[in-house]
């Protein structure tokens, strides 16, 4: 039986809004929810980054569009994108301890939206996903990206775990999804 239940698909398929729509539901069940979504973040109707925002309303920076590769420096990267992963870690992290720390016996459900190439530049971060994929307290909802060019280690890792239900999101099927998510993410909290 599933423990957890991920989304995957491409960018701009709707992941975050399925994510933010079954929260929506759940919250009528009195489940306490937390964790984070990545956003895009526009300047002039450009993207210039993205920023994580916690359940709460805690907003940070994730990655913004960075200048010519520096020497001088160390950067994580990808694309155009700098990711700055203090700012990351200082959001996410606690929230992800606190996630699997609480052991009140009540199950709880975890966001974490998405698991992809610039939060895994966080040894910690990977760190604390697995502790809490290994836990017994905590359903995450997540969002991992499609397959594409290397693999991604923990992202493989949680595609092919038995207690994770992966749903692949489609513009066919992303509307029709809601209840398919909700019922799994309640299966999960049993």
């Amino acid at each position: 039986m599933a423990k957890h239940v991920f989304l995957t698909g491409p960018p701009g398929i709707g992941k975050t809004t399925l994510i933010q729509k079954t929260l929506e539901v759940l919250k009528s069940s009195v489940v306490p929810i937390d964790g984070f979504y990545t956003e895009e973040v526009r300047e002039g109707g450009r993207r210039i980054g993205f920023d994580v925002v916690t359940l709460s309303g805690r907003r940070g920076v994730l990655s913004r569009i960075g200048s010519s590769p520096s020497v001088a420096r160390h950067e994580c990267r990808v694309g155009q994108y700098v990711v700055d992963i203090a700012s990351f870690e200082q959001l996410v992290l606690p929230l992800l301890r606190q996630a699997d720390l609480d052991s009140s016996g009540v199950k709880k459900v975890c966001v974490i939206d998405e698991i992809g190439k610039m939060e895994l530049f966080s040894q910690s971060f990977i760190q604390a996903v697995r502790q809490i994929l290994s836990g017994s307290e905590t359903v995450i909802l997540g969002t991992i990206p499609v397959p594409k060019g290397k693999p991604l280690g923990l992202v493989e890792e949680i595609r092919n775990r038995k207690e994770v239900k992966v749903f692949s999101i489609t513009r066919e099927n992303r509307d029709s999804m809601l209840q398919d998510v909700v019922t799994a993410v309640k299966n999960c909290l049993k």
